[in-house]
């Protein structure tokens, strides 16, 4: 049994510290049900994380690039009037700056060259995660999840590399509070006092659900992308996403007409979203809890999360 030590409980006095204190520390309070255990993966579990994670850090340098030449020509007066960034006629647009001083157009051809080199390393390490997905034992689980909407590949590889056997989680509020995407909590007596989510546990995994949240801002329909990655699953993993994109999607319109702010819309859309990856998980591994499914967490009082977020 693998121990978190931030989670061992210390009384603030005790400041004597030895091998045979500990280990009698640590015999009583795992007697006693205190010690909080820590999920360990496996090296095939370990190579998914560092492979979505690389694919992260990529991605950020890809950004930070795109900054960098956006400044550029910023400084220099050099806007772009067309709809929107990155597309072709944006590519083509930057082919036909021109500056007045030679070395300035080398500069622009030197972050033009970055912008692409970064482009082109995300796009490796994506195909590298479809390739590494053909020979992974959590692939059912993988292509599951992309029958979610607003889950493809990068989505649901990442979940499922961060958070490993989801199974372990017995309620969908576990999941949920692992996340720290439930909200926090400074209540006594009668009065009662929520604030921001607590954000805690792992922060890669709820990034990328607060990202897919935003899909569910659309009506309900199965395009055909998303009925293409659905037909490989089976019809009760197909029953699940669909039920839960008519759930999120209503879910998204009544918090907007509320007048809640979008950024608290997708984080309490994320946060249900999560236990409908809960129960598609344990549909796929065929465990069955009789009295627990992916709307146990659905009940009024929820409401209070999306206030609070």
């Amino acid at each position: 049994m693998v121990v978190a030590p931030s989670l061992i409980p210390r009384r603030p006095g005790d400041r004597v510290k030895t091998d045979r204190r500990d280990s009698e520390t640590l015999s009583r309070l795992h007697r006693a049900g205190e010690l909080t255990a820590v999920w360990v993966p496996d090296e095939e579990q370990e190579a998914m994380r560092d492979l979505t994670r690389a694919r992260e850090d990529m991605k950020h340098l890809e950004r930070q690039s795109k900054q960098r030449l956006q400044a550029f020509l910023l400084r220099h007066g050099r806007g772009y009037s067309g709809k929107s960034k990155w597309t072709q006629a944006y590519w083509r647009w930057l082919e036909r700056v021109r500056f007045p001083q030679p070395v300035q157009q080398l500069v622009l051809q030197e972050y033009i060259d970055s912008v692409r080199q970064q482009q082109a390393r995300v796009a490796a390490l994506e195909t590298e995660m479809a390739r590494a997905l053909e020979h992974c034992q959590l692939a059912p689980v993988v292509e599951a999840l992309m029958a979610l909407r607003g889950c493809r590949l990068i989505t649901a590889m990442t979940v499922v590399a961060e958070l490993g056997d989801i199974s372990r989680f017995d309620t969908p509020r576990q999941l949920m509070g692992f996340l720290g995407l439930v909200p926090s909590e400074n209540s006594s007596g009668p009065r009662q006092r929520r604030g921001g989510i607590t954000k805690t546990g792992n922060g890669h995994v709820r990034r990328v659900l607060i990202e897919a949240a935003w899909c569910y801002r659309f009506p309900a329909r199965k395009s055909a992308p998303l009925q293409r990655r659905a037909e490989k699953t089976s019809p009760a993993v197909q029953a699940i996403a669909w039920k839960a994109q008519k759930r999120l999607c209503a879910r998204y319109r009544h918090l907007q007409h509320r007048g809640l702010m979008s950024v608290k819309i997708s984080t309490a859309v994320a946060r249900e979203l999560c236990g409908f990856i809960w129960a598609i998980v344990r549909e796929v591994q065929g465990i069955y809890r009789p009295g627990v499914s992916e709307m146990a967490f659905l009940h009024p009082a929820d409401d209070a999360v999306a206030r609070c977020v």
